[in-house]
């Protein structure tokens, strides 16, 4: 065969290969891109589903466990203190209230008793400034209502230890945006933002909590961005963060009011 031959031979290779080339390339066929684009947003959407329900499978046997465990090893402790706490306030040790859980499902939160037995009546207490600060934040400092054993079961947080029942029943989570009430809700959070408050359950403990917590108020906003921040961002990661600090912040100077 002479050399011109196999030139045209090479150059009939190099065309078939541009061809099949051609055949490969996404831009080309349109149809096919879309098609490829379609699976890799499918396994994206599949992966970040499956992500999402492993981290609520994961922390729900979280509470679980850890929840029996401090009801298990806090039992005796808490009948003892259901007596200091009877006696301490002339009412009833556990306390209930009404709050709002996940998917705007009520449920009542349960707490040791750290108030007077007609903590309800507020005018009977609080001043006209008192009374306005507690219209909008559910909350006042040098609460007049609020007992010595009571201040000192706020000041470690131990007036919550009841909570874990309702984490371990599934109306709570050990961590979570903090339980507010329809009032609350429905004052401070738009209807978007109510939305995602409540795709998540609330919880004992949370980003509010372990941050700024008392300065960070309705207010301002700042309760809210915490709140809102958190369920945007809930995972593994944040989870463990906050149970770490939660610790600080028992012992440390942020103290509920």
């Amino acid at each position: 065969m002479t050399a011109e031959e196999n030139t045209v031979v090479v150059e009939r290779d190099e065309t078939l290969e541009a061809s099949y080339a051609n055949r490969s390339d996404p831009a080309h066929h349109p149809e096919q891109a879309k098609g490829i684009e379609g699976s890799a947003l499918c396994c994206s959407d599949g992966a970040r589903t499956f992500s999402r329900l492993a981290y609520r499978a994961a922390k729900r046997a979280f509470d679980v466990v850890f929840s029996a465990c401090v009801i298990a090893v806090a039992f005796m402790p808490g009948l003892v203190l259901c007596v200091l706490v009877a006696l301490d306030t002339h009412g009833t040790p556990l306390y209930s209230q009404e709050r709002v859980g996940m998917g705007g499902k009520t449920f009542r939160i349960l707490k040791f008793r750290t108030m007077v037995a007609d903590s309800d009546d507020v005018e009977k207490y609080f001043t006209s400034e008192q009374l306005e600060a507690w219209v909008r934040e559910r909350k006042v400092d040098n609460d007049p209502r609020i007992t010595k054993l009571g201040s000192l079961l706020r000041k470690f947080s131990l007036d919550e230890l009841p909570q874990f029942l309702n984490a371990l029943i599934g109306q709570m989570s050990v961590i979570g945006p903090r339980a507010i009430s329809k009032d609350e809700l429905n004052q401070h959070f738009t209807p978007n933002e109510r939305k995602v408050l409540l795709s998540v359950p609330c919880g004992i403990t949370g980003w509010w909590q372990v941050s700024e917590r008392n300065d960070a108020t309705f207010e301002s906003g700042e309760r809210q961005r915490l709140e809102l921040e958190y369920v945007k961002n809930a995972g593994f990661s944040i989870d463990m963060h906050i149970f770490a600090k939660t610790f600080g912040a028992m012992f440390g100077e942020k103290t509920g009011r």
